[in-house]
Formats: C-alpha cells, structure tokens, sequence
C-alpha cells in the first residue's frame, strides 16, 4: 500500500446525508472480483441517465470543472448499509485519496483505510465552507500533524494512532506480517518434527 503523508488536491462537493454503500457502488457490479475498473460504476445512478453510460450532466461528477477532483466533501453517515469493500474499491478506483465526511459507517471507514484513502471527520460547519471552493482551489492534507489547510481556514482532525501508523508507513495488514517475516520463518524451522510437511507425501 502506497504511504499517505501529506496530500495536496482539488474537491468535489457532494452533501448529501446518508449516502450508503449501494448508492456508492450499486449491487449489481459486485460480480467483479479485481480492485481495478470500479470508478467506472461509482455513483452509478446519478452519474448515468441510460445503461449505456450516458452521463447525467447535472450530476456535479459529471461537470468539467470537477473531473479532476481528487478530495470527495460529502455529508453526515457515509459508507452506512452493506459492508461491501468494493465501495472502498470504487472510490478509490476512481481517484479519491479523502473523503471528508460527517460520520461514517464503521465498516466502510475501514475499508476505505484499508485501501489506503484517508476518511476524515468534520463538523457540518467546516464541510460547507469546504463545499464553497472554487474547483481549483486546492486543499492540502497532512497526516503527521493531522491538519487540513484550505483558502477557507485551517482545520484539526482525529485519526487513530494505529491507522495513523499505517498510513503514513503504507502498511496494510499483509505488509504488516510481513515485518515479522524473519521471525516466522524462524518458527517455521524451530517447530516439533511433528508438526511439519511431509514432502513426499504432502501430509502434516
């Protein structure tokens, strides 16, 4: 996993309360089974008038001026519903390293954790002005000093200290077992005879 330290982008205001996991990345595309390819089907309900992907160009998505976005400030209860990781997957598929949000489904905050994107939480007050930027006003995210610093003030975030750890390291939990990789295969050889493979067989 890549390292989150400090993030420099562009937002896209999208306030809606309770935007679930369903809403994010409808049901009907869980069939896919690779991280790639998701940010096509993000939001796909709004985004699209047709199933032939026609865009729906009132959808803020949609607006030139916002296809760079890379920063989603967004509203109270996001991710909730279905546990459904490939919600995580579509968003960041599709570019989104924060999404500043009110609160979030427990489940969805760590998977967006777990795909290396960096959900905050803000009060109403802080996110409308966010919300109000230019779509060339950048934002800059510091995780060290969990800072947001913006043309419209300079705002504390809460984050805890082992995802902190894990972010800014880009350790997931793979990477994480890994740093114990010299002392695993030391178990490994160390076990009771008994408890090792065969390798004629194949059996324990």
């Amino acid at each position: 996993m890549e390292a989150f330290t400090t993030y420099t982008g562009t937002s896209v205001p999208l306030m809606n309360d309770n935007i679930d996991t369903d809403q994010i990345l409808p049901k009907q595309f869980l069939k896919l089974i690779d991280k790639k390819g998701f940010g096509k089907y993000l939001m796909y309900a709004w985004r699209y008038l047709d199933h032939a992907y026609t865009e729906n160009p009132d959808f803020v998505f949609n607006k030139e001026e916002y296809r760079r976005a890379t920063i989603l400030v967004t509203g109270d209860n996001f991710g909730a519903g279905s546990s459904r990781e490939h919600a995580a997957w579509a968003l960041a598929d599709y570019g989104f390293k924060v999404v500043i949000a009110g609160s979030f489904g427990d489940i969805h905050y760590n998977n967006e954790l777990n795909n290396g994107m960096l959900p905050i939480v803000q009060p109403r007050a802080v996110r409308e002005k966010l919300a109000g930027l230019a779509p060339d006003e950048q934002i800059t995210v510091d995780l060290e000093k969990q800072m947001i610093y913006s043309p419209v003030g300079d705002f504390h975030f809460d984050i805890d200290s082992e995802w902190k750890y894990k972010l800014l390291n880009g350790l997931d939990d793979i990477g994480i077992t890994l740093q114990y990789e010299d002392l695993i295969a030391a178990y490994e050889r160390n076990r009771p005879a008994y408890w090792r493979r065969d390798e004629k067989s194949g059996m324990i």
